[in-house]
């Protein structure tokens, strides 16, 4: 796997901060990217990805977790942002099912997906990668961002 060139480390404790932070997400990560969002359930992922589909125009109030339909689009003024959660996948070759390097390969798309380190195919094209975990206080999330200049 390639190395990340740059690194940012945020924080939150609530929710409407976890928003917040997708939001201004949205400037480092321009699309055409595919991130790997990482975090155990429960962690705020969906809402960050909420947070972003704000800042990008679509309707936040449309984004749910795609751990049942695995594929969720969101169209925003000038970028679709795609949330997939890839958990219930189990090998490479569904990844073509889902129409994952499609998506991937669209100029303007903003793609997040769960649970893609399972993938090793997934973190070699990945151009970004987030990771959620809990801090050290109540509701408290760290954020690790990390991605590579093109």
């Amino acid at each position: 796997m390639r190395e990340w060139t740059r690194e940012k480390r945020l924080r939150t404790r609530s929710e409407n901060g976890t928003v917040a932070l997708g939001e201004m997400m949205t400037e480092l990560l321009v699309a055409p990217k595919l991130v790997v969002l990482r975090g155990e359930l429960g962690m705020g992922k969906t809402t960050l990805v909420r947070g972003m589909a704000a800042a990008l125009g679509a309707d936040a109030a449309e984004v749910a977790s795609p751990t049942f339909t695995l594929v969720h689009e969101y169209k925003g003024r000038k970028t679709r942002l795609i949330h997939l959660d890839l958990y219930r996948l189990e090998n490479e070759s569904e990844l073509e099912t889902v129409g994952l390097w499609e998506i991937a390969d669209a100029p303007d798309a903003l793609v997040m997906v769960e649970w893609g380190d399972k993938f090793a195919s997934v973190m070699e094209r990945a151009d970004a990668e987030v990771s959620m975990t809990e801090g050290e206080v109540e509701n408290e999330r760290l954020l690790l961002v990390q991605w590579r200049d093109r």
